[in-house]
């Protein structure tokens, strides 16, 4: 019998890669049990970036779900792990090093042993600070590879880096091939040169089915020595996310390696919850598409992780864009037209923005730089006519060096705009915060939490929080699965809406459910107030859809009526697609309205804001 390899289960990006939402807690704890009787895993995914944050957005405390999910898989023996964003942690953007330290405290806390540290940039500057802090946490530290293909991501260099992270102290290496488009025999050359360099270094190995090389690559990793392969189960296997355990399984024993039996009853018991989890609502949430394996995505190279949400929210850019084309009689596009236009924009952008690897948070600002500039070419605009901050970010090197140069339109975009590209730590540009969030915690009466998990939470994901507690991020998603419901079960053209009663924390909504085109009328936040009336002067519009914010961090004030605002002031934030988009203003005035409460969904050209 060869060398033995175990198995991970990654229940969490399994979701992730599928659709736009997470099981609740309570189906987390019911399935437990059968994954566990399962008997061939070693490995969890449990929680981390993405999983936690959803928590939020359809309205239950993630602190809470992720100590009551690790607990069964702690008394089995099964080590639980979870996705880390280096420099970002759990969010899309940046944080300050207190932060950062404290998140790995509470993770561990809450029982997570492992901690996979990523990098989409492989920025050693990101990564190695995040091993020293998880570690210092009592963590099980494994640096990640983002693997991709490009002519700078060779062997050589993922090899290189490997060996950087190993002499930094990381107890862990996962080859991390997030869009599953590393070539099989450059993966098993690259395993191969890490067990070279230190033979008894831990290497996991992530990949995505969608493309088509997943299976071929498990094989070459194992045979250059890799110790442990991540799968998933039916019904979410294969398409965007992961090849499925059984097959994977019975490959490696055929190859000729030492692998656990699989109790099938208890696989078919975990098939059968998964599916009960996706009629009961997250079904709702995951596009037909996502279940297909698509060799089209080795071009662009998206993650599978990512093609979950992508294609429940391009719905909405189609919807948008296709508003807009009727409106001036235009013919409007279909999904798979406007995803092939995308997908050839994120090629053609990927090289011009210095080759960063396509995982989060760097996916999302080149998927969303290409899709800005097809929708602006798509209205007859010009590329590049819209760029949010955090792609900026990105492109001046602020959250860390990009592999390749940047196209020379964007050093004379920056110089226009008076932007400098920076060269320094990355870290240096957020400084520590934790202080102020535990200030607004105490004057709301908020509870910090066990181990202060709750300051974490809302350090972390400070506008989701809100409206967690609130009580309207709750509304908003049962608004919105009502929706999507009513939708899939309309009547028969002509049936007149319905209406049903919303209840979040003893507070009772009554929710219009309009049927075809009929606009649904949204909840009301609780707590909230209603929007200003529109006051006389200058309409500032929303150039896209999204989630409208007066601030984006807690350090900001926001803009009121009555405040006088100077041309190019920052007054309000649309959120869309995960990246927060300033708005300024166009003129120096006096803001007359304010017409809309921090939250609300905004479409392409509401008024904001009036200034006169």
């Amino acid at each position: 019998m060869g060398k033995e390899i175990k198995f991970s289960l990654v229940f969490r990006d399994m979701w992730q890669s599928a659709g736009k939402y997470q099981p609740r807690v309570d189906q987390l704890v019911k399935v437990a049990p059968a994954i566990i009787k399962m008997g061939c895993f070693d490995r969890v995914e449990t929680n981390g970036g993405g999983f936690e944050q959803v928590n939020l957005l359809f309205g239950e405390n993630p602190n809470k779900a992720v100590r009551q999910w690790t607990k069964p898989f702690h008394e089995a023996g099964i080590q639980t792990h979870m996705l880390d964003r280096a420099l970002n942690a759990l969010r899309m953007s940046p944080c300050p090093k207190d932060l950062r330290k404290l998140f790995y405290k509470v993770k561990k806390a809450q029982g997570t042993d492992i901690t996979r540290i990523f990098c989409g940039l492989n920025d050693p500057r990101n990564v190695i600070p995040s091993i020293q802090y998880a570690k210092e946490a009592g963590m099980i530290a494994q640096a990640s590879l983002c693997i991709t293909h490009s002519p700078i991501h060779t062997v050589e260099y993922y090899i290189d880096l490997a060996k950087k992270f190993i002499d930094a102290g990381a107890d862990e290496i996962c080859l991390k091939d997030m869009a599953g488009i590393g070539r099989p025999e450059t993966l098993g050359k690259i395993c191969k040169g890490i067990k070279d360099y230190k033979h008894d270094i831990t290497v996991q190995y992530h990949s995505h089915a969608g493309p088509g090389f997943n299976m071929a690559s498990i094989l070459e990793v194992a045979r250059g020595g890799c110790d442990y392969i991540d799968t998933a189960v039916a019904p979410l296997s294969w398409g965007t996310g992961h090849a499925d355990i059984i097959a994977v399984q019975e490959m490696l024993k055929d190859a000729g390696f030492k692998v656990k039996d699989i109790n099938m009853e208890a696989y078919m018991e975990v098939r059968t919850q998964i599916q009960e989890m996706m009629d009961d609502f997250l079904g709702y949430y995951i596009p037909a598409l996502n279940h297909l394996n698509n060799s089209l995505l080795i071009k662009p190279g998206l993650p599978g992780g990512m093609m979950g949400s992508l294609m429940t929210d391009l719905e909405d850019n189609l919807k948008s864009l296709n508003k807009w084309k009727v409106k001036n009689n235009q013919p409007e596009l279909t999904t798979d037209q406007l995803l092939v236009k995308l997908f050839d924009e994120v090629a053609y952008v990927w090289p011009k923005v210095g080759y960063p690897c396509l995982v989060t948070p760097f996916s999302q600002y080149v998927k969303n730089l290409a899709l800005m500039n097809v929708m602006q070419m798509e209205k007859g605009k010009e590329r590049w006519s819209m760029i949010a901050d955090n792609i900026w970010d990105m492109i001046l090197g602020k959250s860390g060096q990009l592999p390749g140069k940047v196209d020379p339109i964007f050093v004379e975009m920056a110089k226009a705009d008076g932007r400098e590209f920076l060269t320094s730590d990355p870290q240096e540009n957020y400084p520590d915060d934790l202080a102020t969030y535990r200030q607004k915690m105490n004057e709301k009466g908020w509870e910090l939490g066990e181990d202060d998990e709750e300051l974490f939470e809302y350090a972390m994901h400070p506008q989701q929080y809100e409206a967690y507690k609130s009580g309207a991020a709750k509304a908003a998603f049962e608004k919105d699965l009502a929706e999507r419901k009513a939708k899939k079960n309309a009547p028969a053209e002509g049936a007149e809406p319905k209406q049903i009663t919303v209840t979040v924390n003893g507070q009772s909504y009554k929710v219009d459910i309009a049927y075809g085109a009929q606009p649904a009328a949204a909840p009301a936040a609780q707590g909230a107030q209603p929007a200003a009336p529109a006051g006389e002067g200058m309409e500032v519009l929303a150039p896209l859809e999204g989630k409208a914010y007066l601030v984006s961090s807690a350090s900001e004030t926001p803009k009121k009526v009555g405040d006088h605002v100077n041309e190019g002031d920052i007054i309000c934030y649309i959120e869309a697609m995960k990246v927060f988009n300033r708005i300024k203003a166009e003129k120096a005035g006096t803001i007359t309205s304010i017409n809309f409460t921090s939250g609300d969904s905004v479409e392409e050209d509401d008024v904001l804001m009036t200034i006169a």
